[in-house]
């Protein structure tokens, strides 16, 4: 490989999050979703190039910032956006909060697919919003979706939004186009308006496609807002940057004016040097890393296939973050969490947070050197056991 993902990069004390959030020194993070690899080497240039100038005012979004946006998802997506269509913001978390602000009102109801990432039920309830589940079906240690009950959440009339998270966070499925095609067809004939999270789209893992949503059809696209951003697939999550996109020229007024009076319609200068230099000269090491995080997750299948089967490990199609069933304790997974923590120093994600159908399952972070990652492993290995010796 060119680029060196096996290289340990001390984080503690530089105000991680994930690393420095843990007072003590001993405890190993795979929880929080930032990977600890140095950014594809473009970016790091592009911001050493920034910072040599010296003056951090306030930064107007220049052409070259849309042009990289909208080559980089024709030419690795067939998804042909329109500058017009592109709301720039601070995060995807902050955009998803001013989508629902802008298109619902108080006591609405928004469609979720759970587990799914957390921050969706914040940013629901904060606007006012009645949370609705459509519940994934876990089977064969993957998820597909409930249709029937789709259509028939859908159906109710205060149901305004579909909350649409592809690749899914933490399911692992990276939604194929008959999917996406038969959830569009479902919240067109019942008017529900799909939400699309793309953050994790190019961590996409081989023999599965990422099809962006709003790329199927028109209709498909003219129902739909997108949420993009380099923060996954190139470690960006501290630059703050994110787009939304909409064709739709009213939607997009709504969400500009949500944007502001949310104050997030600010971006900073690095987010957007970091995104030019992403979509302009990232290309190459974005697919090693890709490579390497699909070996890390064979290497989790296959440890937890010898030390640890009565765990089943959910299929991975994309994202790095591993879905792990394990019911089988018979503990909830804020308990499984925190003797995890307690007695190994290993911190992942309890699945409780992702809604209740994520009760007995933990999320893993895999976006870490092979060292790291089996050192999380066999601390793993080593609580299991401890349980057992304390059981017999």
């Amino acid at each position: 490989m060119k680029y060196n993902f096996d290289e340990i990069i001390p984080r503690r004390g530089t105000n991680s999050y994930k690393w420095d959030s843990a007072t003590d020194p001993n405890v190993l993070p795979m929880w929080v979703a930032d990977m600890d690899f140095h950014t594809a080497p473009a970016v790091t240039e592009a911001l050493k190039k920034r910072v040599e100038h010296g003056i951090f005012g306030y930064v107007r979004v220049p052409d070259a910032y849309y042009n990289a946006t909208i080559n980089w998802f024709k030419r690795r997506h067939d998804w042909r956006i329109e500058k017009e269509w592109i709301i720039y913001t601070s995060g995807v978390v902050p955009a998803l909060s001013a989508i629902i602000k802008a298109l619902t009102g108080p006591g609405d109801k928004v469609l979720v697919q759970t587990p799914v990432y957390n921050c969706f039920f914040s940013s629901i309830r904060n606007n006012g919003c009645e949370i609705v589940s459509n519940p994934l079906i876990y089977e064969n240690e993957t998820y597909r979706i409930d249709f029937d009950d789709l259509e028939k959440k859908t159906a109710d009339s205060k149901v305004k939004l579909l909350l649409l998270c592809n690749p899914h966070n933490p399911a692992g499925r990276v939604w194929n186009r008959e999917e996406l095609i038969r959830i569009g067809e479902i919240c067109l004939r019942n008017h529900v308006t799909v939400v699309a999270d793309e953050i994790h789209c190019e961590l996409v893992f081989p023999e599965y496609t990422y099809t962006p949503f709003a790329s199927i059809s028109q209709e498909f696209l003219m129902n739909s807002v997108t949420c993009i951003s380099p923060s996954k697939a190139f470690n960006l999550a501290g630059a703050q940057i994110a787009n939304i996109v909409s064709a739709d020229a009213d939607v997009c007024k709504k969400i500009d004016k949500a944007i502001n009076i949310n104050e997030v319609c600010d971006v900073n200068p690095f987010g957007v040097e970091a995104l030019i230099a992403a979509y302009n000269e990232g290309e190459e090491w974005l697919e090693e890393l890709k490579r390497y995080l699909f070996d890390n997750y064979n290497y989790l299948r296959s440890f937890f296939a010898k030390h640890l089967p009565e765990f089943p490990v959910t299929k991975l199609e994309g994202t790095y973050l591993v879905w792990v069933d394990c019911s089988a304790l018979k503990r909830t997974s804020e308990d499984i969490v925190t003797s995890l923590l307690e007695q190994e120093k290993l911190w992942l994600n309890e699945g409780s947070m992702y809604g209740d159908t994520g009760e007995g399952f933990v999320r893993i972070n895999i976006a870490c050197p092979r060292q790291v990652l089996t050192e999380g492993l066999e601390r793993f290995k080593q609580w299991k056991n401890r349980i057992k010796q304390t059981e017999t």
